[in-house]
């Protein structure tokens, strides 16, 4: 069975960083985009940056090219990082590992059709 395991959520004040995993097994790592949606209360799920580790490609939505995330992969143990820094209030959010076979355009212009879906990890940003 394919899972996506997502950790490294947790309570983080404003300005702080946090750092999510998520763990792929069941499926082919290079043969799939794997990145982050988040779902702040009482709002849609959105989109964050996705990466396909057979060539390092990312992509980013337009809300988080600022910099302030980075997301990274590491082939040998099958993972997908989402780097945060500077956190705000509003990254409040459960995030959410997703993977798409193909390519990180696939990926980024399906909002709901994923294959794949992880279990979420809640990050709270507080003062």
């Amino acid at each position: 069975d394919v899972q996506l395991q997502a950790s490294g959520g947790g309570l983080v004040q404003i300005g702080g960083s946090l750092r999510l995993s998520c763990v792929a097994s069941g499926l082919r790592f290079d043969d799939y985009a794997i990145g982050w949606f988040r779902q702040a209360p009482r709002k849609e799920r959105e989109q964050v940056s996705c990466i396909t580790s057979r060539d390092g490609r990312t992509y980013y939505a337009a809300d988080f090219v600022e910099g302030r995330f980075t997301i990274s992969s590491n082939k040998a143990e099958n993972t997908v990082y989402l780097q945060m820094n500077s956190l705000k209030p509003e990254d409040t959010a459960v995030y959410y590992c997703a993977a798409l076979s193909g390519t990180v355009a696939a990926w980024a212009a399906n909002l709901y059709g994923m294959d794949y879906w992880g279990k979420g990890t809640l990050v709270t940003v507080s003062s």
